[in-house]
């Protein structure tokens, strides 16, 4: 055996010792585990952390744990506020060109959200200024879609969403699923949705004020769009407007899923559009590659 299988640990060939300890048959865990320890090796040989220094990170990591519960995963929003949750979603969703781009999922979607008539309001409590959100579903080649399954979810005029404010907000309230027809368009109703802070009172939060940043998401509307033949595309479309466009917490802003909210005041659209006052109008087409 050489030296380094048989574990003579020094500075400069630690991580070739540790990783000639693997023997597993699983070529992609050894892989996997081969980089990391690679990787984490050379960061700790840049850095040379006192030993305080990296107490302080073990009980950081520590406090992330004991923040998680069934309903909020610390190392999640550690893996968001870090670029390392956009980062395996562009990975894993890599699109022909002109398809519409992904986002991550968000924290706050439901499966089991109603499906309502195209046209409807997702609005439950009638609570903000109105919006009509419009557009069309097309495959790469421009031709429209039948059949996709729309689901929206957004936050309210003051940013939080339903499962945020129970017994504030309706269950339901901004949600719903809508299919298309065979021409590829939807349009609903909602309100004019507000930037958010991710949850800043855990460790996750402290790290970010240590690092001088905000926890805040700009204004935005979740999508997930699905049909048979199509990959499923989740994705958002964000106001180009809002105080927080460039320096989205979790970095899920593309420039592609930029989408122009219009105020409409005149009296002749308020009324084409079956709104009872000025409105803002949104007009953004998804365009889905196939399977």
């Amino acid at each position: 055996m050489s030296n380094t299988h048989d574990g003579y640990f020094t500075e400069d060939n630690s991580a070739e010792v540790v990783n000639a300890r693997t023997t597993t048959d699983n070529a992609r865990l050894a892989q996997v585990m081969e980089a990391i320890v690679r990787h984490m090796h050379a960061c700790v040989k840049e850095i040379e952390p006192t030993d305080e220094e990296w107490f302080k990170a073990i009980m950081f990591l520590t406090d992330t744990g004991h923040m998680c519960t069934d309903w909020r995963q610390e190392f999640i929003l550690l893996s968001d506020t870090l670029g390392v949750s956009m980062l395996v979603d562009a990975i894993n969703n890599r699109k022909p060109s002109g398809a519409s781009e992904s986002t991550v999922l968000g924290p706050f979607h439901l499966p089991d959200a109603p499906e309502l008539p195209m046209g409807s309001n997702i609005c439950l409590d009638e609570k903000g200024v109105p919006m009509l959100v419009k557009g069309r579903i097309l495959d790469t080649d421009g031709n429209p879609i039948d059949k996709v399954k729309i689901d929206v979810w957004q936050a309210n005029d003051e940013g939080f969403y339903d499962v945020q404010q129970k017994g504030i907000q309706p269950d339901f309230n901004l949600r719903g699923v809508f299919r298309t027809g065979g021409d590829g368009t939807y349009h609903f109703k909602g309100v004019k949705p507000k930037y958010y802070p991710i949850p800043d009172d855990g460790p996750v939060g402290k790290l970010m004020g240590a690092l001088g940043r905000h926890p805040f998401r700009p204004a935005h509307l979740h999508y997930i769009l699905e049909v048979d033949g199509f990959e499923t595309l989740t994705t958002h479309i964000f106001d180009p407007d809002d105080p927080y466009i460039h320096s989205d917490a979790v970095f899920g802003v593309k420039e592609s899923l930029m989408a122009k909210f219009d105020l409409i005041e005149d009296v002749g659209k308020i009324a084409d559009a079956g709104m009872n006052g000025p409105y803002y109008e949104v007009v953004h087409d998804f365009v889905l590659a196939r399977a």
